[in-house]
């Protein structure tokens, strides 16, 4: 039985999780009322009480654009954070470290999907933030951390760019009026749900590196990796196809029009790589796990949340 300590429980990669917890899985799970992961010492001291095989890391601050405002808060909650808990990990002389960080540690100048071992690149606080995450647990548990950079994340539950759309396409549709999406922003949707969703693949990783940990000798995970939903998307080609499937799935009466404009056309606080896609070969072969097109991806999550009604 693996002892998990996970944070974020409430938020929408959080609930999946929760929801899928392996039956080798023993979780023990700190929202916001019992663990504030801006203070350094308690997430120390959870980590010290609990004593868990493996913390998973799943809380963070992801209002990308209202950190701009917020860089104390957000450099606390995802950087610092990280650090102690790896630090108290560390203390403890057992256990490992899963942070999960996102593709805005990269820059999206490139043009080509990133690697995992290639240095991240931040534009704004978020990612700034993050990547010192990425750090902090790397240095703070040497070989006894690995770091899942995912994307676009969306689900059922939470606040999410699907669930917006849902409701734009609804609120357009009914007066008429077109829906303007960015389309000159590339990377790829990540579903939390589904049995190839990015909380399968978590669930994955930790029972990997609990069976490496215990088992004969075996090619160790990488300390970083990369996943998310196959192929490649703009935020325009997924309002679209959200209106589309979400239509034939009976949650909209009819899908807005939805019109392509530029990321200048639509200024945000905080500048977003252009292109952010993930290059996620070597985690699908190390973990032997094959995720769903976007598209299909997207269908599920849908018949999902209309299955909900």
């Amino acid at each position: 039985m693996i002892r998990v300590l996970l944070t974020g429980p409430g938020g929408q990669l959080g609930q999946a999780l929760a929801a899928s917890v392996p039956a080798a899985v023993q979780l023990v799970a700190l929202g916001r009322d019992q663990l504030d992961l801006a203070d350094a010492a308690a997430c120390r001291a959870a980590v010290l009480t609990h004593r868990p095989d493996l913390v998973l890391n799943a809380g963070a601050y992801t209002a990308v654009d209202r950190a701009e405002s917020e860089p104390e808060l957000t450099w606390a909650v995802n950087a610092a954070a990280p650090g102690a808990l790896a630090g108290a990990l560390g203390e403890l002389g057992q256990g490992r470290l899963l942070q999960l960080s996102t593709d805005f540690v990269f820059n999206g100048e490139q043009g080509t999907p990133y690697r995992p071992e290639q240095p991240p690149t931040p534009l704004g606080v978020y990612g700034a933030s993050k990547a010192a995450g990425e750090q902090a647990a790397l240095a703070g548990l040497e070989g006894r951390t690995h770091v899942l950079r995912t994307s676009w994340v969306y689900g059922p539950v939470g606040r999410n760019f699907c669930l917006t759309m849902l409701r734009l396409h609804r609120q357009r549709a009914a007066a008429g009026e077109p829906l303007a999406v960015v389309a000159d922003q590339v990377g790829c949707p990540t579903a939390t749900t589904g049995a190839h969703g990015l909380a399968a693949a978590c669930w994955r990783l930790i029972t990997s590196v609990e069976e490496l940990s215990v088992g004969p000798a075996a090619e160790p995970l990488p300390p970083i990796l990369h996943w998310s939903d196959a192929g490649a998307a703009s935020w325009f080609d997924f309002a679209l196809a959200i209106g589309e499937l979400g239509q034939a799935a009976g949650l909209l009466p009819q899908a807005a029009d939805v019109v392509p404009i530029t990321t200048e056309q639509y200024p945000t606080p905080a500048q977003r790589p252009g292109y952010s896609l993930l290059d996620c070969t070597a985690t699908r072969s190390a973990l032997d796990l094959q995720p769903l097109p976007w598209r299909a991806a997207l269908a599920q999550v849908l018949a999902e949340l209309a299955a909900r009604g």
